[in-house]
């Protein structure tokens, strides 16, 4: 704790101060793929000190959601609806139903338009991912600039390499990393091009824009596919995980217990894999050892950013919410043998032509490096470098996500718990408590507004979220259920109650009081309450444009 605590004591800011405070700044961190006890404020033993001392000087939720999925997740932060309603009910492919247009809906509003008619500045810097139209001759109505944002560098599709970006973008612009005039650091990396650019906008703003309130949303890829990290930072992890994950997974138990988080009688969730079963150990380590190395440079950016706010004076004033997309990811990419590509060691030398500095990345996975070094996926690469392309895998996603079950793409508790850290000094006296109130994503819009004074726009979708005001005064946040669907995975809570099944299997009922691991079903022993949850749960489709899964077996073009 001592780490933490030193931490807290630069943030920290006199009560007096509280209370007192005029329209605050706004800074949301989104993180990709990361699972509930990966940070050190969360029982994790990655090194995350400048998110630890958020949360000791501000708050912690330990019931917080988002929506089991990268783009659902982000168009419903952005408008504060579920993610239908927004027109991004799945990924980026256009089914040709409302719900399901791949394409953030026109009539929904984004956090960034409704605060700039409140007089704020909007800056974002990472990953967009809510539109399906990528191409830089293509419609931009829905990238950044069109949607609010006055400033934007990141990647407008969902993934890609971390030294190579696929689709990366300033403004309307889409740029080469090789042959960007304004960006030239000696290693391009993307988690540090993304906080360079969020401190450059704080700084452009000081210099230029002082006299307005801004909003930066800063949406890190990091920990995402592939596991790609700087070699100074996997040092620090070097075989930190050679015992596997049995250890790793008791140990994150043990102090999210110990931290209040979770209640140490309702045990862990069954594993689904052992550390004895793993052939190639020292490779399954190596991909924890990356992971961890992406999450602490993702810490490293939030520390920058925090110290751009202090030096220009803002940070007191400052809400930070940081949160992450979805649970740890299962996903296998690149971990088994790969068609076109090697799964052996590094080549001595290039053996393809070097790619012209100027072009475009064309490829979520680049068949090679930039300058010439095949992409090798598959069981025997050891990740790291720009020519691998790989996952963690379930085995380490289910650490991620202790002690809950399940993950990205599932509405069980590990696919949609996050941690939510709340740090703002000048706007609440709570120092490191806990919220056990449940939240959820569709919150943070409802919540900027509410302590912004934005007026949220007649005729708008009707926002679905609530603010969090109340909970940082330790209150009820006043709501009758929250809802998932995704991929035909579907959620309903009510109070302490969820009903909870996967694609075409019978419901599920949990007391989440007693049992949010989710171990003892009830269903069969409480038949009334199943069946009024999954009316409610019915009748929420209905109006939230969810469709039958799969929702049609051929993708269609359709007017937007």
């Amino acid at each position: 704790m001592k780490p933490l605590l030193a931490v807290a004591a630069l943030l920290a800011v006199p009560a007096a101060a509280v209370a007192q405070a005029p329209r605050p700044n706004v800074v949301v961190v989104l993180c990709d793929d990361m699972g509930f006890s990966d940070l050190g404020c969360y029982g994790g033993e990655i090194s995350t000190p400048n998110l630890d001392g958020l949360a000791a000087n501000g708050l912690r939720f330990t019931q917080f959601y988002n929506t089991a999925r990268c783009c659902p997740t982000r168009a419903a932060l952005l408008t504060g609806l579920y993610p239908h309603q927004a027109g991004v009910g799945h990924m980026m492919e256009d089914w040709n139903r409302p719900g399901y247009r791949g394409n953030l809906s026109a009539s929904a509003r984004t956090i960034a338009e409704v605060l700039r008619g409140a007089g704020y500045r909007n800056y974002m810097a990472g990953k967009w991912h809510v539109t399906r139209h990528i191409a830089p001759d293509g419609p931009k109505h829905n990238w950044p600039l069109q949607r609010g944002f006055d400033r934007f560098y990141g990647m407008i599709s969902g993934g890609g390499s971390f030294y190579d970006p696929f689709t990366l973008c300033r403004d309307n612009t889409l740029v080469s990393p090789a042959a960007d005039p304004d960006y030239r650091p000696e290693t391009y990396y993307f988690t540090d091009a993304i906080t360079d650019h969020a401190t450059r906008f704080l700084a452009d703003h000081a210099a230029n824009h002082a006299d307005r309130p801004f909003f930066l949303y800063v949406a890190y890829t990091a920990a995402h596919w592939p596991m790609h990290a700087l070699p100074q930072d996997i040092a620090k992890y070097k075989g930190k995980y050679d015992a596997g994950y049995e250890p790793i997974r008791a140990a994150r138990f043990e102090k999210a217990a110990k931290l209040g988080l979770i209640d140490p009688a309702q045990k862990l969730s069954p594993a689904p894999h052992t550390w004895a079963g793993v052939a190639n150990k020292p490779r399954e380590a190596a991909c924890m050892e990356v992971y961890a190395a992406m999450v602490d440079r993702m810490d490293q950016g939030v520390g920058r950013i925090l110290a751009e706010l202090r030096r220009t004076g803002r940070l007191d004033n400052t809400l930070i919410l940081y949160l992450q997309d979805n649970g740890g990811c299962a996903e296998l990419m690149g971990r088994n043998a790969a068609k076109g590509r090697t799964d052996g060691p590094r080549a001595a030398a290039p053996s393809l032509p070097p790619i012209p500095p100027a072009t475009l990345p064309s490829a979520l996975v680049p068949a090679q490096t930039r300058d010439g070094y095949p992409v090798r996926q598959g069981p025997a690469v050891m990740p790291g470098p720009a020519d691998t392309y790989v996952a963690y895998g379930e085995g380490w996603a289910n650490v991620s996500n202790t002690p809950f079950r399940e993950y990205k793409h599932w509405v069980h508790e590990g696919g949609i718990s996050t941690p939510l850290i709340v740090h703002w000094p000048a706007g609440f006296a709570a120092r490191g408590d806990l919220r056990r109130q449940p939240g959820h994503l569709i919150d943070v819009a409802a919540t900027l507004y509410d302590v912004a004074g934005a007026a949220y726009p007649a005729g708008a979708p009707a926002l679905e979220g609530r603010s969090l005001r109340p909970a940082f005064a330790d209150r009820a946040i006043e709501r009758d259920a929250l809802f998932w669907e995704h991929e035909g995975n579907r959620a309903v809570r009510v109070g302490n109650w969820k009903l909870v099944a996967k694609h075409n299997r019978p419901w599920e009922l949990y007391d989440l009081a007693a049992d949010r691991v989710e171990a003892n079903d009830l269903a069969a022993a409480q038949p009334e309450r199943v069946r009024e949850m999954a009316a409610r749960y019915a009748a929420w489709a209905t109006r939230a444009q969810v469709e039958p899964w799969p929702v049609g077996p051929v993708k269609k073009k359709g007017k937007e």
